[in-house]
């Protein structure tokens, strides 16, 4: 899988879609929108459930790529966007993760709040993560 990744990691690369700037950008913008919001709440939050998690994710990454292809020059002409282009507070695409950051939080606290409380081993696992050398459950 490793090399299947490379080897299209290079295509793309070969292509030149965009400067690099912008796609090293967009990575860390689509990673910042994915994971932080469940890595942080997932360690720091007892509360925070897999499913309110991983639909974070799903939502922070999905507001960030639909950000990116609406106001990205080469991202329209990918996807055929003829709509104009539509900064929000005049923020570059190249940023978008700072609108699907806060959505992806928003989104792990209200369902987390909303669906049941993980159990009680769920929770004592997130407290043994925060405090690697006390024992599960007791701290």
């Amino acid at each position: 899988m490793l090399l299947l990744v490379t080897l299209l990691a290079a295509y793309v690369a070969l292509q030149k879609p965009a400067d690099i700037l912008f796609l090293v950008s967009a990575a860390f913008s689509i990673a910042a929108a994915g994971f932080f919001p469940a890595l942080v709440l997932g360690i720091f939050w007892r509360r925070t459930t897999a499913t309110a998690a991983v639909l974070g994710m799903l939502s922070g990454v999905g507001v960030t790529l639909y950000y990116m292809v609406m106001n990205q020059a080469w991202l329209r002409d990918v996807f055929n966007v003829s709509a104009p282009v539509d900064l929000w507070w005049g923020i570059l695409p190249i940023s978008a993760g700072v609108f699907g950051l806060p959505v992806g939080l928003a989104v792990i606290v209200v369902l987390s709040l909303l669906g049941p409380a993980p159990s009680r081993e769920a929770q004592a696992l997130v407290e043994y993560v925060r405090y690697p050398g006390s024992t599960p459950g007791r701290h």
